[in-house]
């Protein structure tokens, strides 16, 4: 007689039960009343404004390789955008180093991203978009600095830094 749970067993029982856990969909970032006109595109009109790299991470909810953006090491003041639609999302004051190898952040402009449960990893975490086009750009954490104590970890090809003046 087998009393063990068979791996795909357990792993059903994991998700199905963090899904009855689960947050809504999309869920706006701290409540706020900030209203985002929305913008869509179809998957050809994408394609046609964005690198294939962007289009991986903002559109199919990819990851760029650790330590590969220069968006990492980037100190300057100035602000991050939405690479998809150009919504500010990120100062350089809200930024820090956390050893990651991605660009992050300890707190967000308020209401310009969107968050929800992602079980990719068989564990939920927490995914964030932009509130305007939706394009993917990284996950939350509760390891980061205070006063916060997180870290949006962020695809730096789905961001672009404008120096401030």
């Amino acid at each position: 007689m087998k009393s063990a749970l068979s791996r795909r067993h357990f792993l059903s029982l994991m998700v199905g039960s963090a899904a009855l856990t689960a947050s809504p969909l999309f869920a706006s970032n701290r409540g706020s009343k900030t209203m985002i006109t929305k913008i869509t595109r179809t998957r050809a009109e994408w394609a046609a404004i964005l690198t294939p790299e962007q289009f991986e991470i903002l559109r199919e909810e990819g990851t760029e390789p650790a330590r590969s953006s220069p968006l990492d090491k980037e100190c300057r003041e100035g602000i991050y955008h939405c690479a998809g639609c150009d919504l500010e999302l990120f100062s350089s004051d809200m930024k820090f180093d956390s050893g990651t190898g991605w660009p992050s952040f300890f707190t967000t402009i308020e209401g310009h991203l969107e968050t929800k449960r992602d079980f990719k990893m068989v564990w939920p975490r927490t995914e964030y978009h932009c509130a305007r086009c939706g394009g993917h750009q990284g996950h939350v954490f509760d390891d980061g600095p205070e006063p916060t104590g997180e870290r949006w970890c962020n695809n730096g090809l789905a961001l672009r830094f404008e120096l401030a003046e």
